[in-house]
């Protein structure tokens, strides 16, 4: 089998004159010795026809589209320093805008330390089939093709006992100035039968993921309340949650904590947007299907870890754990 070489200008000069003689495509292919797929791929490229298509005009094409595809290949494929920055990187679970705006940092003054974010999807995606491919695709956020239905598989039949709805919830979690004010969620694993618990705070988007032994309200409460205890006084204001049974024990929560429990409206997700976008981030770790009784406190703990240290782009690229203690550490002066 002969080997695919490119059109050259001469054939499709050649192409051009025998068009206008209103010659097919398969005479066309005969004369050039060339399959008839080729030469309309040809005359078709860059929205043409056989009417409009002109040699000149495609041999310059060609030739742009060959120095894009040489330009794309040299950014990581022949400069190995970027390239182990970045493949270190995606195995962090960072994601290409995060790695692009840390490179910035990290080498303020050496513009070959640069690349695009869609330069590094592109490098990915055409990575040829193997175990390097499936290891770095395997760190992207994975995208849904189309919105699920929420569904926890409880059904309420009666309102949480004492519950504070989101409206009693002081106006100043809104604008996220103050921190101090989360956001709570259980993640399900397979089948329902096992969950994570999450907590995220909303001005720094520091995430806390918590091991739970069950879905049983008092089990949920005491586990998300011996994390919640470990942190500072002046961080400890709020907790916005679902109306989900297993906050029934809010109470207990609070009385533990000091940190109120406020409810967000039934099936009203984007009330607690910045907890339902970190669950997003977490599946990167846990995908759907994970047993979370089968995942270690270790396990969970290097992922929280992972996605406190990595840049956000809603904190301009500083990172989660930074920003929360640089905001620990101005209150502790503000207060001496």
């Amino acid at each position: 089998m002969k080997n695919y070489k490119r059109l050259s200008l001469d054939e499709r000069e050649e192409i051009s004159r025998m068009l206008a003689q209103n010659r097919s495509l398969n005479e066309i292919a005969n004369v050039l010795n060339r399959h008839v797929s080729t030469i309309s791929r040809e005359v078709n490229a860059g929205g043409c026809n056989k009417y409009t298509y002109r040699a000149g005009r495609a041999q310059r094409r060609a030739e742009r589209n060959f120095r894009k595809r040489k330009k794309n290949k040299r950014r990581l494929n022949l400069d190995r320093r970027l390239k182990q920055y970045v493949h270190q990187r995606l195995r962090l679970k960072w994601s290409p805008v995060q790695i692009a705006k840390e490179l910035e940092k990290d080498y303020p003054l050496n513009m070959e330390m640069r690349i695009a974010p869609e330069t590094i999807y592109t490098y990915l995606y055409v990575l040829p089939r193997g175990a390097l491919k499936k290891e770095l695709l395997a760190c992207l956020r994975q995208n849904r093709k189309r919105r699920h239905k929420q569904s926890r598989g409880v059904k309420m039949e009666r309102k949480i006992e004492d519950m504070l709805s989101i409206e009693e919830r002081p106006k100043e979690v809104e604008d996220r100035i103050i921190p101090g004010h989360w956001e709570g969620d259980l993640i399900m694993g397979k089948n329902n039968r096992s969950a994570l618990g999450t907590l995220v705070e909303r001005t720094t988007r520091t995430t806390i993921l918590i091991p739970v032994k069950s879905k049983e309200a008092e089990v949920v409460a005491k586990a998300f309340a011996k994390e919640a205890k470990k942190l500072p006084q002046q961080m400890k204001l709020s907790m916005t949650y679902d109306q989900g049974r297993e906050m029934a024990k809010h109470k207990l929560f609070t009385d533990i904590t000091g940190i109120k429990v406020y409810f967000a409206h039934p099936r009203s997700p984007w009330e607690r947007g910045t907890n339902e976008n970190t669950n997003g981030l977490i599946r990167q770790f846990f995908p759907k299907g994970t047993d979370f009784k089968k995942v270690s406190r270790y396990e969970v703990k290097k992922a929280q870890r992972l996605l406190n240290g990595r840049p956000r782009e809603a904190l301009g690229f500083q990172k989660p754990y930074e920003v929360f203690n640089q905001l620990i550490n101005q209150r502790c002066c503000v207060r001496s």
